[in-house]
């Protein structure tokens, strides 16, 4: 193969420069397609759940004065206060970006994706290009992930 290559230096930095790029791009490619098969494979899993038949169990009843939230550990709008999400920046392009955030920002919108903390570790430290942290909740910094 490098018989084939040109022999000097300026016209190698070039095809170097364009194979990084071409690299880059097919990573973020690959980031956002594990992405999509973990929503899809939750889904597949919601999915199934409900096409099991099961019994009807009423919720324990809480003694006069809890003031615990109702919801086991969940926010009021059903998001785990736990885990981390990912905003598509613009839902219509998907090579746009994403911005991950944890659980809790209060940044993050509703329709944002929930994902693991080793798929939002791996995103941000291996594609900063495509995905980015939040500003506000710094996952990245909770990932220990440094800039």
């Amino acid at each position: 193969m490098s018989e084939m290559l040109p022999p000097d230096p300026a016209r190698l930095r070039v095809i170097l420069a364009h194979l990084e790029h071409q690299l880059a791009d097919h990573e973020t490619v690959g980031t956002y397609l594990r992405l999509q098969h973990d929503a899809v494979r939750a889904a597949l899993a919601r999915a199934e759940r409900r096409a099991v038949p099961r019994p009807v169990i009423s919720a324990p009843k809480r003694p006069p004065g809890d003031r615990r939230a109702p919801g086991g550990g969940r926010e009021p709008g059903g998001r785990p206060q736990t885990g981390y999400l990912v905003e598509r920046n613009s839902p219509s392009d998907a090579t746009a970006g994403a911005v991950i955030h944890t659980a809790g920002c209060a940044k993050a919108p509703q329709e944002a994706r929930t994902t693991e903390r080793e798929v939002a570790r791996k995103a941000l430290a291996d594609d900063p290009r495509f995905f980015t942290a939040c500003e506000h909740c710094r996952p990245d910094t909770e990932l220990g992930i440094l800039d």
